[in-house]
Parts: structure tokens; sequence; C-alpha cells
């Protein structure tokens, strides 16, 4: 696998967004707006799942129609670019969130991680334009493992901040990381552009939508896919939003011990990301992520298992290996089903066939699950 420029600026993006999901999203300010912020006990992890809910919704209502506009208008990294530092600028004013300021930490934590995600939108959609097909699953899993070196480095720079209790402190400089290293990405990738007419892209958006939706059944593959993955990627996002809080609430685990707990699990998912990157290439994506698969269920069942927080820190190293193989994998495999199979390279068929089922219908089940919680948590009466 050659190292082009486009290969560089585009793992370089995994590098730089992997210190919001790891320190944002997983490590710190999870646990700072269940402790702190709202500081009423499992109230705050109602809200918290609230909140996270809400973005991805977010993201499943709005993504089809930029996904297409995007595709249509050849304008992928521009979308990218307007995503990135929309979350860039409401992770640093999390900054501003203090204690019983609920409303306004749910707020710019929901508009941080739509434009996180949403950005996820075109840039895996960018993918298929900067590798061939034999190269994806080194590619995907080059960027994953960049991605948890990222992480790791965000979570050693903000290690002091926390020991000092500085934790606001954290938030402005994950965004400092995030916005500065990102800026390597839009420098050096070039997007394929392809001349366009100017129309009303906003209608075309819809029409392509809909033809989508009416093509559907003729990717029957993708399909299956699609219901395998929105079954197996919600546990997936669960364990990640909620595995700081099961360690701080179960182990009593502090969040100094809770950093160095994702500084391990990073290490392990870095080389999990990257190794089974080329068991892709070799044994094929089902297999891989079988096997992934495989491997959290072991971590699943552990976890449940676990006696004491030094045993829960095993648990971590293998989930590491677990969320690098499975997630790189099933990148490579949506891109291999709908970019190639079916020759689209689109960003409007990577959410259709992704996002839209990934995120619509996660909300839709993580949001029944999260009423009856929150029922018994007294959040909704």
């Amino acid at each position: 696998m050659k190292l082009t420029k486009n290969i560089v600026g585009w793992v370089m993006y995994d590098f730089a967004n992997s210190s919001f999901t790891t320190i944002i999203v997983t490590v710190v300010y999870s646990v700072y707006f269940k402790k702190v912020v709202v500081n009423q006990g499992e109230l705050g992890t109602a809200l918290w799942g609230r909140a996270v809910s809400i973005s991805m919704l977010m993201v499943a209502v709005s993504a089809p129609i930029f996904g297409a506009v995007a595709d249509y208008s050849r304008s992928k990294k521009k979308f990218l670019f307007i995503n990135c530092y929309l979350t860039v600028i409401f992770t640093a004013l999390l900054y501003f969130v203090k204690a019983g300021n609920i409303f306004t930490g749910m707020l710019f934590f929901i508009i941080a991680n739509f434009g996180f995600n949403s950005g996820n939108v075109f840039y895996n959609a960018l993918l298929p334009d900067i590798a061939s097909r034999d190269e994806l699953g080194k590619v995907s899993g080059l960027g994953w493992g960049i991605g948890y070196i990222g992480g790791l480095i965000s979570l050693v720079l903000v290690l002091p901040l926390v020991n000092n209790h500085l934790t606001r402190l954290v938030f402005p400089t994950v965004a400092v990381f995030f916005g500065l290293f990102a800026l390597i990405t839009f420098f050096l990738l070039k997007e394929v552009r392809k001349p366009s007419k100017r129309t009303n892209y906003f209608k075309t958006a819809v029409n392509r939508i809909i033809k989508s939706f009416e093509n559907i059944r003729r990717f029957r593959e993708l399909v299956k896919f699609i219901i395998s993955y929105l079954i197996y990627n919600d546990g997936i996002i669960i364990v990640i939003s909620f595995a700081a809080i099961y360690g701080a609430t179960r182990f009593g685990m502090n969040q100094k011990q809770l950093i160095t707990y994702f500084i391990i699990a990073n290490v392990t998912s870095m080389f999990g990301a990257i190794i089974f990157g080329y068991v892709l290439d070799k044994i094929g994506a089902k297999r891989t992520i079988s096997v992934t698969l495989f491997i959290w269920l072991i971590v699943v069942i552990w976890a449940f298992f676990c006696k004491n927080a030094k045993e829960f820190y095993f648990v971590g190293m293998l989930a590491g290996i677990a969320i690098g193989s499975s997630q790189s994998s099933s990148r490579t495999m949506l891109a291999l089903l709908t970019n190639f199979t079916h020759h689209r390279k689109s960003a409007l068929g990577n959410f259709v066939r992704h996002y839209i089922f990934r995120y619509g219908i996660f909300c839709f089940t993580n949001g029944k699950r999260r009423k009856r919680k929150n029922r018994r948590s007294g959040l909704e009466r």
C-alpha cells in the first residue's frame, strides 16, 4: 500500500476526531455530565442517553438531504469541513457548562455530537475515492489505527488537567486538538471533482432519496448487512457511550483511573484496527466481522461477571481489540457493498444504506429502552 497525500490526509481526520469520541463521548464529559452537571444519580445516566439519542436522530433526519446535495454538487469535503468545525466550536463551548446547567450541557453536546456524526457520513464516503478495492481494508484499518493513536495522545494531554481538578479546561483542549489536526486533512485531501449541473439541489436530493428507497430491493446483500449491522452496532454504541459510567458506578473508578483505563484500551484498539485491516484483505469482510463480533460477545459477558476494577482493565484491553477491528471491518464492508459492487461512489448511497438505518432505527429502539429507564429514574412522570 502506497501512502499517497490523499491517504495521509484522509487518515489524519481519524487521528483528529478520535479526541472527541474518546474524551467527550466516552471518558470525561459523559462522567462530568452525570456526576457534576446533573448530580442526581441515575437521572444523569438517563439524560445522557437521551442526549446521545437526540443527536443521532438529528443525523438520521438531516443527513439524507445533505448527503444527496454533497454527492450531486461534488462537495463532500466542504460538508465535512462544516460539520468538523461545528463540532469543534460546540466542544469548546462545553467549558461554560457548570453544575446545574443541565439544558446547556445537553444542548452543546447534542450539537457537537450531531456535527461529529454528520461529518463521518462524508468522511466515510471519501474512502472509495482515495483507495482501490484491494486496499480498502488496509486503508480503513490504518485510519482506525491512527485514530486510536490520536485518542491516546489526547488522553495523555488532558490527564494533567483532570489530576489538577481542571476538568472544564479539558473541553477546549479537545476542541483545539481536533481543529488543528483536521487542517492536515483539508490541506492534503483532494476530492475527486466531476462536472455537475447547477440545479435545485434540495429537489434533486429528495428525488435521489426516493429512488434509493425504490431500488433498495435490488441490493439484497446490502439489506442483509444493514439489518445485521443496526443490531450489533446498537450494542457497540451503547458500550462506548456508557463504558466510563459503568466503570465509575460499578467499580468506583475515579477520573484518573478511567483515563488510564482508556489509554490502555486505545493501545489495543490501534493494533486491532491495523492488524484486522490486513486480515480482512486476506479472508474477506464477512468472516472478519464475524470474528470481531465473537470477541465482542466475550467482552460483554466478561464485563457482566467482572468482579473488580483490576479485572475490568483486562476487559478493556480485549474491548479495545474488538472495537478497533469491528468498526474498521464494518466501514470496509459498507464501502464494498455500496461503492464498488454497484459502482456508486456517493455520499447519499453511504448514508441512505448506512446512517438512516443505523441511526434512525437505533434511535427508535434505544429510545424505547431509554423511555422505560427514564420512567424508573423519575425523568418522565
